[in-house]
């Protein structure tokens, strides 16, 4: 039986989470963000990539990329910045700043978020939630991979989506009700919308789309990858994965090389590779009980895969973890 590839992907990537800001703006107002490389270190400590991403709670603004045109953001809206760019929020569009780095620290007595105020005095004419996202890239994400710059999830496209309204109105009434507990729980709805809103992302896009995104919603390719995932140790061959998901060799090879981007038995190596990087990182097991969780018989085997797939010995990777730890 498969797993659920998009599960098992979040697992393995160490998917964390911080609600961050909170914004009360009253136009004119702008506020710009720096590459998630600059502030990572600040705001999700060890994280090897950090996705910034903003929900619009009450009124509405303006975002997109920094030199790029923006797009309108509406009460209910999500926008996220997948591949960590530089961007900017504002109550019009074409608006500019420059970065502040001073806004991102962990804080000292007051929990998060930090409530900000933007623009003239008196009663706000926005609210925005805004937080971040860590996750492991090395040596093989396939999720962050295919997403694309700007994730903008508009809250008309959503109102169905009973899930994603109440996670949104939650970490609403935590962070206005700042109780006892409340980063920890506002750290884990971050994380939930972010996979509500990857599921909607899934079911919007369309035939002409490729990525593993993609490949998760398309009928075939997507029992495929949960049969990958859910046994990634098995000796598999393209042609007893193609009997089980009821394609022809061929077709399934082609299919699954124009949605993934890869063959089946790559993508599958690829993915091993990101589960023996956790093992090793953990520091518990020696390296010939990883070779073999992941379905090597031989640790010399093991370790030519993992050197010309990653680009270093397992042990050098297990070390260079270790140390900047």
């Amino acid at each position: 039986m498969g797993a659920d590839a998009l599960s098992d992907v979040l697992r393995a990537v160490r998917l964390s989470s911080a609600m961050f800001f909170h914004l009360d703006v009253r136009a004119p107002w702008v506020a710009a963000a720096p590459a998630s490389s600059a502030c990572a270190s600040a705001v999700l400590p060890g994280a090897q990539h950090v996705i910034e991403y903003h929900v619009v709670v009450d009124g509405c603004c303006w975002g997109g990329l920094i030199d790029e045109p923006s797009v309108r953001l509406d009460a209910g809206d999500i926008i996220a910045f997948p591949q960590g760019a530089a961007h900017v929020l504002s109550s019009a569009p074409g608006m500019q700043a420059i970065p502040d780095l001073s806004y991102y620290h962990q804080p000292t007595a007051d929990q998060l978020p930090h409530r900000i105020h933007l623009g003239d005095s008196g009663p706000a004419d926005a609210r925005i939630l805004c937080g971040f996202l860590g996750c492991d890239t090395r040596p093989f994400n396939p999720l962050l991979e295919s997403l694309p710059a700007v994730l903008h999830l508009r809250g008309s496209s959503y109102r169905g989506n009973s899930s994603l309204a109440f996670l949104i109105n939650a970490a609403r009434a935590e962070t206005e009700g700042r109780r006892t507990g409340g980063e920890g729980v506002l750290a884990r709805l971050g994380e939930l919308l972010f996979v509500e809103a990857i599921r909607c992302h899934i079911e919007a896009l369309g035939p002409e789309q490729t990525g593993w995104l993609a490949g998760l919603g398309d009928r075939h390719v997507g029992q495929a990858l949960n049969l990958l995932h859910g046994k990634p140790a098995a000796d598999w061959t393209l042609d007893e994965l193609a009997r089980m998901v009821g394609l022809s060799r061929s077709t399934l090879a082609q299919r699954f090389t124009y949605l993934i981007g890869q063959p089946p038995i790559q993508y599958l190596t690829r993915w091993r590779m990101q589960l023996a990087a956790g093992l090793l990182a953990s520091g518990r097991d020696p390296i010939a009980r990883v070779a073999e969780a992941v379905g090597y018989d031989s640790e010399a085997a093991f370790n030519r895969a993992f050197r010309r797939t990653v680009g270093t010995p397992p042990a050098a990777w297990r070390q260079a973890h270790i140390l900047s730890e």
